[in-house]
Protein backbone atom coordinates (compact mmCIF):
# COMPACT_ATOMS: atom_id res chain seq x y z
CA UNK A 1 0.00 0.00 0.00
CA UNK A 2 1.49 3.31 -0.64
CA UNK A 3 1.72 6.12 1.58
CA UNK A 4 -1.00 8.14 0.18
CA UNK A 5 -3.65 5.35 -0.01
CA UNK A 6 -2.57 4.92 4.01
CA UNK A 7 -3.50 8.25 4.73
CA UNK A 8 -6.37 8.36 2.83
CA UNK A 9 -7.05 5.23 5.02
CA UNK A 10 -6.35 6.50 8.33
CA UNK A 11 -8.39 10.19 7.45
CA UNK A 12 -11.24 7.48 6.43
CA UNK A 13 -14.68 8.86 7.94
CA UNK A 14 -15.65 5.44 7.87
CA UNK A 15 -12.70 3.99 9.60
CA UNK A 16 -13.26 6.32 12.54
CA UNK A 17 -16.83 5.46 12.94
CA UNK A 18 -15.87 1.92 12.54
CA UNK A 19 -13.22 2.78 15.71
CA UNK A 20 -16.20 4.48 17.51
CA UNK A 21 -18.05 1.48 16.89
CA UNK A 22 -15.46 -0.74 18.12
CA UNK A 23 -14.66 1.33 21.03
CA UNK A 24 -18.86 0.88 21.48
CA UNK A 25 -18.72 -2.75 20.83
CA UNK A 26 -15.84 -3.82 23.34
CA UNK A 27 -17.45 -1.71 26.13
CA UNK A 28 -20.94 -2.90 25.71
CA UNK A 29 -19.13 -6.37 25.97
CA UNK A 30 -17.39 -5.42 28.58
CA UNK A 31 -20.52 -4.50 30.53
CA UNK A 32 -21.93 -7.59 29.64
CA UNK A 33 -19.51 -9.42 31.02
CA UNK A 34 -19.41 -7.13 33.83
CA UNK A 35 -23.03 -7.76 35.03
CA UNK A 36 -22.62 -11.99 33.88
CA UNK A 37 -19.67 -12.05 36.95
CA UNK A 38 -21.88 -9.93 39.32
CA UNK A 39 -25.13 -12.34 39.32
CA UNK A 40 -22.86 -15.57 38.38
CA UNK A 41 -19.64 -15.21 40.52
CA UNK A 42 -19.79 -12.52 42.50
CA UNK A 43 -23.43 -12.15 44.21
CA UNK A 44 -23.48 -15.80 45.11
CA UNK A 45 -20.11 -15.62 46.93
CA UNK A 46 -21.47 -12.89 48.72
CA UNK A 47 -24.72 -15.06 49.60
CA UNK A 48 -22.44 -17.74 50.77
CA UNK A 49 -20.09 -15.43 53.04
CA UNK A 50 -23.31 -14.37 54.73
CA UNK A 51 -24.07 -17.84 55.11
CA UNK A 52 -21.27 -18.93 56.74
CA UNK A 53 -20.92 -15.57 58.62
CA UNK A 54 -24.48 -17.16 60.14
CA UNK A 55 -23.09 -20.42 60.85
CA UNK A 56 -19.91 -19.27 62.70
CA UNK A 57 -21.99 -16.41 65.21
CA UNK A 58 -24.29 -19.65 65.99
CA UNK A 59 -21.44 -21.87 66.95
CA UNK A 60 -20.12 -18.97 68.51
CA UNK A 61 -23.12 -18.83 70.70
CA UNK A 62 -23.19 -22.09 71.28
CA UNK A 63 -19.40 -22.27 72.65
CA UNK A 64 -20.65 -18.99 75.27
CA UNK A 65 -23.45 -20.86 76.09
CA UNK A 66 -22.77 -24.83 76.49
CA UNK A 67 -19.20 -25.00 76.23
CA UNK A 68 -16.40 -26.26 74.29
CA UNK A 69 -17.43 -29.99 74.34
CA UNK A 70 -21.41 -28.30 73.03
CA UNK A 71 -19.46 -26.31 70.52
CA UNK A 72 -16.96 -29.86 69.20
CA UNK A 73 -20.52 -31.63 68.78
CA UNK A 74 -22.41 -29.07 66.81
CA UNK A 75 -19.26 -28.78 64.70
CA UNK A 76 -19.29 -32.46 63.66
CA UNK A 77 -22.91 -32.10 63.14
CA UNK A 78 -22.13 -29.82 60.87
CA UNK A 79 -19.92 -31.63 58.81
CA UNK A 80 -23.15 -33.59 57.59
CA UNK A 81 -25.56 -30.76 56.94
CA UNK A 82 -25.91 -28.07 54.25
CA UNK A 83 -26.05 -27.90 50.63
CA UNK A 84 -22.39 -27.43 50.17
CA UNK A 85 -19.23 -29.21 51.75
CA UNK A 86 -18.09 -28.03 55.13
CA UNK A 87 -14.80 -27.35 56.53
CA UNK A 88 -13.79 -25.83 59.76
CA UNK A 89 -10.81 -25.31 62.25
CA UNK A 90 -11.36 -24.68 65.87
CA UNK A 91 -7.48 -24.11 67.51
CA UNK A 92 -7.05 -23.44 70.79
CA UNK A 93 -5.27 -20.36 72.46
CA UNK A 94 -2.44 -22.08 72.97
CA UNK A 95 -2.47 -23.51 68.87
CA UNK A 96 -3.67 -26.70 69.74
CA UNK A 97 -5.53 -28.03 66.87
CA UNK A 98 -9.06 -29.31 68.80
CA UNK A 99 -10.93 -30.29 65.50
CA UNK A 100 -10.58 -29.51 61.89
CA UNK A 101 -11.24 -30.67 58.32
CA UNK A 102 -9.35 -27.83 56.92
CA UNK A 103 -5.98 -29.04 55.78
CA UNK A 104 -4.02 -25.60 56.80
CA UNK A 105 -4.72 -22.42 57.73
CA UNK A 106 -3.59 -18.84 57.39
CA UNK A 107 -1.37 -18.00 60.84
CA UNK A 108 -2.95 -14.50 60.99
CA UNK A 109 -6.19 -13.97 62.39
CA UNK A 110 -8.25 -14.17 58.55
CA UNK A 111 -10.92 -10.40 58.53
CA UNK A 112 -13.75 -10.40 56.72
CA UNK A 113 -13.96 -13.78 54.26
CA UNK A 114 -11.39 -15.64 52.44
CA UNK A 115 -10.94 -18.89 50.54
CA UNK A 116 -8.36 -21.41 50.94
CA UNK A 117 -7.16 -24.65 49.19
CA UNK A 118 -8.31 -27.72 50.99
CA UNK A 119 -7.53 -30.36 48.01
CA UNK A 120 -8.36 -33.82 49.02
CA UNK A 121 -6.48 -37.02 47.44
CA UNK A 122 -8.50 -40.26 47.92
CA UNK A 123 -7.20 -43.04 46.31
CA UNK A 124 -4.42 -41.84 43.86
CA UNK A 125 -7.16 -38.99 42.78
CA UNK A 126 -7.14 -35.54 43.77
CA UNK A 127 -10.45 -33.75 44.08
CA UNK A 128 -10.41 -30.40 44.49
CA UNK A 129 -12.45 -28.21 47.08
CA UNK A 130 -12.09 -24.55 47.88
CA UNK A 131 -13.84 -23.28 50.95
CA UNK A 132 -14.78 -19.42 51.51
CA UNK A 133 -14.30 -19.11 55.07
CA UNK A 134 -14.83 -16.70 58.13
CA UNK A 135 -12.59 -16.79 61.49
CA UNK A 136 -14.79 -16.18 65.07
CA UNK A 137 -12.26 -15.35 68.27
CA UNK A 138 -13.92 -17.35 71.03
CA UNK A 139 -14.14 -15.95 74.39
CA UNK A 140 -10.85 -18.04 75.86
CA UNK A 141 -8.80 -16.77 72.55
CA UNK A 142 -9.83 -19.87 70.32
CA UNK A 143 -9.84 -19.35 66.74
CA UNK A 144 -12.93 -20.77 64.90
CA UNK A 145 -12.78 -20.99 61.57
CA UNK A 146 -15.99 -22.62 59.65
CA UNK A 147 -16.44 -22.22 55.42
CA UNK A 148 -18.39 -23.68 52.86
CA UNK A 149 -17.01 -25.33 49.58
CA UNK A 150 -17.22 -22.36 46.56
CA UNK A 151 -15.05 -24.38 44.00
CA UNK A 152 -17.78 -24.49 41.45
CA UNK A 153 -18.46 -20.43 42.02
CA UNK A 154 -14.62 -20.36 41.80
CA UNK A 155 -14.67 -22.57 38.55
CA UNK A 156 -17.11 -19.92 36.90
CA UNK A 157 -14.87 -17.32 37.83
CA UNK A 158 -12.37 -18.42 36.19
CA UNK A 159 -14.18 -19.48 33.21
CA UNK A 160 -15.46 -16.02 32.93
CA UNK A 161 -11.82 -14.53 33.76
CA UNK A 162 -10.38 -16.40 30.59
CA UNK A 163 -13.29 -16.07 28.33
CA UNK A 164 -13.79 -12.84 29.12
CA UNK A 165 -10.00 -12.05 28.29
CA UNK A 166 -10.71 -14.66 25.06
CA UNK A 167 -13.51 -13.13 23.60
CA UNK A 168 -12.93 -9.33 24.08
CA UNK A 169 -9.72 -10.32 22.68
CA UNK A 170 -11.53 -12.14 19.28
CA UNK A 171 -13.85 -9.20 19.43
CA UNK A 172 -11.86 -6.63 18.91
CA UNK A 173 -9.61 -7.91 16.20
CA UNK A 174 -12.76 -9.26 14.03
CA UNK A 175 -14.27 -5.47 14.89
CA UNK A 176 -10.99 -4.10 13.57
CA UNK A 177 -10.32 -5.92 10.53
CA UNK A 178 -14.53 -5.32 9.81
CA UNK A 179 -14.01 -1.59 10.45
CA UNK A 180 -10.95 -1.26 8.51
CA UNK A 181 -13.07 -4.21 5.61
CA UNK A 182 -15.86 -1.78 5.65
CA UNK A 183 -13.71 1.79 5.30
CA UNK A 184 -11.99 0.08 2.44
CA UNK A 185 -15.41 -1.25 1.12
CA UNK A 186 -17.21 2.32 1.27
CA UNK A 187 -14.11 4.49 0.37
CA UNK A 188 -13.77 2.66 -2.62
CA UNK A 189 -17.58 3.13 -3.02
CA UNK A 190 -16.10 7.16 -2.70
CA UNK A 191 -13.63 6.85 -4.46
CA UNK A 192 -15.50 5.92 -8.00
CA UNK A 193 -17.87 8.69 -7.39
CA UNK A 194 -14.90 11.29 -6.90
CA UNK A 195 -13.09 10.38 -9.54
CA UNK A 196 -15.89 10.21 -11.92
CA UNK A 197 -16.48 13.87 -10.35
CA UNK A 198 -12.81 14.89 -11.23
CA UNK A 199 -13.02 13.75 -15.09
CA UNK A 200 -16.49 15.14 -15.24
CA UNK A 201 -14.67 18.18 -14.13
CA UNK A 202 -12.01 18.12 -16.63
CA UNK A 203 -14.37 18.27 -19.41
CA UNK A 204 -15.45 14.32 -20.29
CA UNK A 205 -19.25 15.04 -19.50
CA UNK A 206 -19.97 11.39 -20.58
CA UNK A 207 -18.58 9.89 -17.39
CA UNK A 208 -21.39 7.72 -15.27
CA UNK A 209 -20.78 6.30 -11.95
CA UNK A 210 -19.96 2.42 -11.98
CA UNK A 211 -22.68 0.50 -10.41
CA UNK A 212 -23.31 -3.10 -8.93
CA UNK A 213 -26.50 -3.32 -9.57
CA UNK A 214 -27.01 -4.82 -5.71
CA UNK A 215 -29.69 -1.83 -5.38
CA UNK A 216 -27.94 -0.49 -2.34
CA UNK A 217 -27.69 3.10 -0.79
CA UNK A 218 -24.30 3.37 -2.91
CA UNK A 219 -26.44 2.06 -5.83
CA UNK A 220 -29.32 4.45 -5.21
CA UNK A 221 -27.24 7.47 -4.61
CA UNK A 222 -24.92 6.85 -8.11
CA UNK A 223 -27.77 6.53 -9.83
CA UNK A 224 -29.21 9.54 -8.55
CA UNK A 225 -25.85 11.18 -9.68
CA UNK A 226 -25.92 9.62 -13.10
CA UNK A 227 -28.85 11.33 -13.54
CA UNK A 228 -27.91 14.73 -12.55
CA UNK A 229 -24.77 14.23 -15.05
CA UNK A 230 -27.22 13.34 -17.82
CA UNK A 231 -29.08 16.32 -17.00
CA UNK A 232 -25.90 18.48 -16.78
CA UNK A 233 -25.31 17.06 -20.16
CA UNK A 234 -28.04 17.90 -21.73
CA UNK A 235 -28.15 21.22 -20.87
CA UNK A 236 -24.49 21.87 -21.72
CA UNK A 237 -25.39 20.28 -25.01
CA UNK A 238 -28.26 22.61 -25.33
CA UNK A 239 -26.33 25.65 -24.48
CA UNK A 240 -24.20 24.22 -27.17
CA UNK A 241 -26.90 24.27 -29.71
CA UNK A 242 -28.33 27.45 -28.89
CA UNK A 243 -25.19 29.20 -29.38
CA UNK A 244 -24.66 27.60 -32.55
CA UNK A 245 -28.66 28.71 -33.44
CA UNK A 246 -27.89 32.13 -32.26
CA UNK A 247 -24.75 32.51 -34.27
CA UNK A 248 -26.43 30.61 -37.47
CA UNK A 249 -29.85 32.74 -36.80
CA UNK A 250 -28.21 35.99 -36.58
CA UNK A 251 -25.32 35.77 -39.34
CA UNK A 252 -28.15 36.28 -41.86
CA UNK A 253 -30.12 39.20 -40.13
CA UNK A 254 -27.03 41.06 -39.65
CA UNK A 255 -25.44 40.49 -43.11
CA UNK A 256 -29.08 42.09 -44.19
CA UNK A 257 -28.61 44.86 -42.03
CA UNK A 258 -24.88 45.40 -42.83
CA UNK A 259 -25.65 45.51 -46.67
CA UNK A 260 -28.51 47.91 -45.73
CA UNK A 261 -26.88 50.50 -44.45
CA UNK A 262 -23.99 50.32 -46.74
CA UNK A 263 -26.22 50.86 -49.51
CA UNK A 264 -27.69 53.35 -47.96
CA UNK A 265 -24.92 54.96 -47.40
CA UNK A 266 -23.96 55.16 -51.29
CA UNK A 267 -27.86 55.50 -52.32
CA UNK A 268 -28.26 58.59 -54.15
CA UNK A 269 -31.98 58.98 -54.61
CA UNK A 270 -34.46 59.77 -51.85
CA UNK A 271 -36.98 56.73 -51.88
CA UNK A 272 -33.94 54.31 -52.14
CA UNK A 273 -32.52 55.34 -48.96
CA UNK A 274 -36.32 55.25 -47.50
CA UNK A 275 -36.44 51.91 -48.79
CA UNK A 276 -33.25 50.93 -47.97
CA UNK A 277 -33.64 52.76 -43.88
CA UNK A 278 -37.18 50.63 -43.45
CA UNK A 279 -35.51 47.62 -44.65
CA UNK A 280 -32.27 48.09 -41.75
CA UNK A 281 -35.09 48.99 -39.47
CA UNK A 282 -37.31 46.09 -40.08
CA UNK A 283 -34.04 44.13 -39.70
CA UNK A 284 -33.15 45.65 -36.37
CA UNK A 285 -36.79 44.75 -35.33
CA UNK A 286 -36.26 40.96 -35.86
CA UNK A 287 -33.11 41.10 -34.15
CA UNK A 288 -34.72 42.74 -31.14
CA UNK A 289 -37.79 40.54 -30.99
CA UNK A 290 -35.29 37.31 -31.53
CA UNK A 291 -32.81 38.88 -27.99
CA UNK A 292 -36.27 39.62 -26.41
CA UNK A 293 -37.40 36.37 -26.86
CA UNK A 294 -34.12 34.73 -25.51
CA UNK A 295 -33.67 36.88 -22.43
CA UNK A 296 -37.23 35.89 -21.29
CA UNK A 297 -36.95 32.26 -21.85
CA UNK A 298 -33.94 32.94 -20.03
CA UNK A 299 -35.46 34.95 -17.30
CA UNK A 300 -38.34 32.24 -16.74
CA UNK A 301 -35.55 28.96 -16.87
CA UNK A 302 -33.75 30.23 -14.52
CA UNK A 303 -36.17 31.46 -12.11
CA UNK A 304 -35.26 35.10 -12.26
CA UNK A 305 -39.27 36.13 -13.62
CA UNK A 306 -41.45 37.45 -11.02
CA UNK A 307 -44.73 35.63 -12.03
CA UNK A 308 -47.28 37.08 -10.57
CA UNK A 309 -49.90 34.51 -9.65
CA UNK A 310 -53.41 35.17 -9.27
CA UNK A 311 -56.43 33.47 -9.72
CA UNK A 312 -57.13 33.91 -13.58
CA UNK A 313 -60.24 33.48 -15.71
CA UNK A 314 -58.59 31.20 -18.59
CA UNK A 315 -62.24 31.10 -20.56
CA UNK A 316 -62.17 34.74 -20.81
CA UNK A 317 -58.39 34.51 -21.28
CA UNK A 318 -58.87 32.63 -24.40
CA UNK A 319 -61.53 34.35 -25.61
CA UNK A 320 -59.21 37.33 -26.23
CA UNK A 321 -56.42 35.68 -27.70
CA UNK A 322 -58.70 34.79 -30.10
CA UNK A 323 -59.97 37.99 -30.86
CA UNK A 324 -56.61 39.22 -31.07
CA UNK A 325 -55.89 36.56 -33.98
CA UNK A 326 -58.60 36.40 -35.62
CA UNK A 327 -57.86 38.86 -38.48
CA UNK A 328 -55.09 37.37 -39.35
CA UNK A 329 -56.90 34.16 -39.23
CA UNK A 330 -60.27 35.71 -41.98
CA UNK A 331 -57.35 37.05 -43.84
CA UNK A 332 -56.04 33.21 -44.98
CA UNK A 333 -59.22 31.68 -45.29
CA UNK A 334 -59.19 30.43 -41.77
CA UNK A 335 -61.83 29.75 -39.52
CA UNK A 336 -61.33 29.66 -35.17
CA UNK A 337 -63.61 27.31 -33.63
CA UNK A 338 -64.18 27.80 -29.77
CA UNK A 339 -64.79 24.81 -27.50
CA UNK A 340 -63.66 26.94 -24.28
CA UNK A 341 -65.40 25.77 -21.00
CA UNK A 342 -67.49 28.89 -19.25
CA UNK A 343 -65.48 29.69 -15.79
CA UNK A 344 -62.26 28.28 -16.09
CA UNK A 345 -60.33 29.61 -13.50
CA UNK A 346 -56.89 28.62 -11.21
CA UNK A 347 -53.87 30.29 -10.27
CA UNK A 348 -51.63 31.66 -13.17
CA UNK A 349 -49.44 34.12 -14.27
CA UNK A 350 -52.04 35.68 -16.86
CA UNK A 351 -49.97 37.93 -19.14
CA UNK A 352 -47.81 34.52 -19.81
CA UNK A 353 -50.41 32.43 -20.36
CA UNK A 354 -51.47 34.69 -22.44
CA UNK A 355 -48.32 34.80 -24.23
CA UNK A 356 -48.24 30.97 -24.59
CA UNK A 357 -52.02 30.96 -26.28
CA UNK A 358 -50.74 33.29 -28.52
CA UNK A 359 -48.09 31.55 -29.36
CA UNK A 360 -50.13 28.74 -30.20
CA UNK A 361 -52.58 30.47 -31.93
CA UNK A 362 -49.89 32.87 -34.04
CA UNK A 363 -47.77 29.23 -34.82
CA UNK A 364 -51.44 27.11 -35.87
CA UNK A 365 -52.46 30.12 -38.40
CA UNK A 366 -49.58 30.16 -39.91
CA UNK A 367 -49.04 26.07 -40.41
CA UNK A 368 -52.62 25.90 -40.56
CA UNK A 369 -52.80 26.11 -44.25
CA UNK A 370 -54.87 27.96 -45.76
CA UNK A 371 -58.52 27.53 -45.70
CA UNK A 372 -58.19 25.80 -42.83
CA UNK A 373 -59.85 25.23 -39.39
CA UNK A 374 -58.30 25.92 -35.81
CA UNK A 375 -59.95 24.34 -33.02
CA UNK A 376 -59.08 26.16 -29.18
CA UNK A 377 -60.80 23.83 -26.41
CA UNK A 378 -60.19 24.26 -22.89
CA UNK A 379 -61.81 22.44 -20.13
CA UNK A 380 -61.42 21.21 -16.42
CA UNK A 381 -61.51 17.31 -15.70
CA UNK A 382 -60.14 15.15 -11.82
CA UNK A 383 -58.46 19.05 -10.85
CA UNK A 384 -56.55 19.59 -14.10
CA UNK A 385 -57.27 22.38 -16.63
CA UNK A 386 -56.35 21.72 -20.03
CA UNK A 387 -55.94 24.06 -23.40
CA UNK A 388 -56.10 21.86 -26.25
CA UNK A 389 -55.31 24.06 -29.81
CA UNK A 390 -55.30 22.26 -33.12
CA UNK A 391 -55.10 22.75 -36.80
CA UNK A 392 -55.67 21.31 -40.42
CA UNK A 393 -51.95 21.87 -41.32
CA UNK A 394 -49.63 19.07 -42.31
CA UNK A 395 -48.90 18.82 -38.63
CA UNK A 396 -45.55 17.85 -36.68
CA UNK A 397 -44.03 14.56 -37.66
CA UNK A 398 -43.43 12.11 -34.83
CA UNK A 399 -39.33 12.28 -34.65
CA UNK A 400 -39.55 16.37 -34.66
CA UNK A 401 -41.70 16.92 -31.84
CA UNK A 402 -38.91 16.42 -28.87
CA UNK A 403 -36.71 18.91 -31.32
CA UNK A 404 -39.73 22.09 -31.82
CA UNK A 405 -38.95 22.84 -28.35
CA UNK A 406 -35.50 23.66 -28.50
CA UNK A 407 -34.61 27.34 -29.53
CA UNK A 408 -34.44 28.05 -33.55
CA UNK A 409 -35.23 24.73 -34.23
CA UNK A 410 -38.05 24.66 -36.96
CA UNK A 411 -38.92 21.87 -39.42
CA UNK A 412 -37.57 22.02 -43.03
CA UNK A 413 -41.22 22.79 -44.56
CA UNK A 414 -41.78 25.73 -42.57
CA UNK A 415 -38.76 27.26 -43.71
CA UNK A 416 -40.06 29.53 -45.79
CA UNK A 417 -42.88 31.12 -42.71
CA UNK A 418 -41.63 34.09 -40.35
CA UNK A 419 -40.96 33.65 -37.15
CA UNK A 420 -37.58 33.07 -35.06
CA UNK A 421 -38.19 29.42 -34.12
CA UNK A 422 -38.58 30.38 -30.37
CA UNK A 423 -42.25 30.20 -30.02
CA UNK A 424 -42.95 27.19 -28.61
CA UNK A 425 -39.78 27.72 -26.72
CA UNK A 426 -41.24 30.13 -24.96
CA UNK A 427 -44.48 27.90 -24.37
CA UNK A 428 -42.88 25.09 -22.75
CA UNK A 429 -41.09 27.84 -20.48
CA UNK A 430 -44.20 29.26 -19.52
CA UNK A 431 -45.60 25.75 -19.11
CA UNK A 432 -42.75 23.98 -17.12
CA UNK A 433 -43.03 27.80 -14.96
CA UNK A 434 -46.70 26.91 -14.05
CA UNK A 435 -45.79 23.17 -13.10
CA UNK A 436 -47.84 22.10 -16.16
CA UNK A 437 -46.94 19.28 -19.22
CA UNK A 438 -47.25 20.42 -22.42
CA UNK A 439 -48.06 17.57 -25.17
CA UNK A 440 -46.92 17.58 -28.99
CA UNK A 441 -50.11 15.42 -30.99
CA UNK A 442 -51.48 14.62 -34.27
CA UNK A 443 -54.96 16.11 -34.80
CA UNK A 444 -55.64 14.04 -37.89
CA UNK A 445 -54.84 15.79 -40.30
CA UNK A 446 -53.05 18.83 -38.25
CA UNK A 447 -50.89 19.21 -35.21
CA UNK A 448 -52.86 18.98 -31.62
CA UNK A 449 -51.14 20.78 -28.80
CA UNK A 450 -52.11 20.48 -25.05
CA UNK A 451 -51.61 21.79 -22.30
CA UNK A 452 -52.39 20.83 -18.87
CA UNK A 453 -52.10 22.41 -15.32
CA UNK A 454 -53.00 20.92 -11.98
CA UNK A 455 -55.36 22.99 -9.76
CA UNK A 456 -53.84 21.69 -6.73
CA UNK A 457 -52.03 23.90 -3.93
CA UNK A 458 -48.31 24.72 -5.31
CA UNK A 459 -45.65 23.94 -2.44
Amino acid sequence: MSTLPRRRLWRSLTLRLGLIYVALFLTSTAAMFAAAYWFGVYQPLLKESAAVQREAGDLAAIDRAGGRDALLRAIEHRRGTGPRRAFDALIAADGTTLSATLPSWPEVPIAGWTTLEADVYLAGQEQDYEPLVVERRLDDGARLIVGRDVEDIDDRDELFTIASAWLVLIAAVLAIGGSIAMSRAVGGRIDAVTQTARRVMAGSLTERIPLRGTGDDFDELGGTLNQMLGRIEEAVESVRRVSDNVAHELRTPLARLHADLDDLLTAKEDGERQRLAEQALAEAERLQSIFDALLRIARIESGRHLAGFRTVDLSTLLADAIELHLPDAEARGQRIESRIAPGLGFEADPNLLFQAASNLLDNAIKYGGDGGTITVGAARKDGVVSIEISDTGPGIPPAHREKVIERFFRLPEAAGERGTGLGLSLVNAIVALHQGTLHIGDAEPGARIRLEFSTTRRE
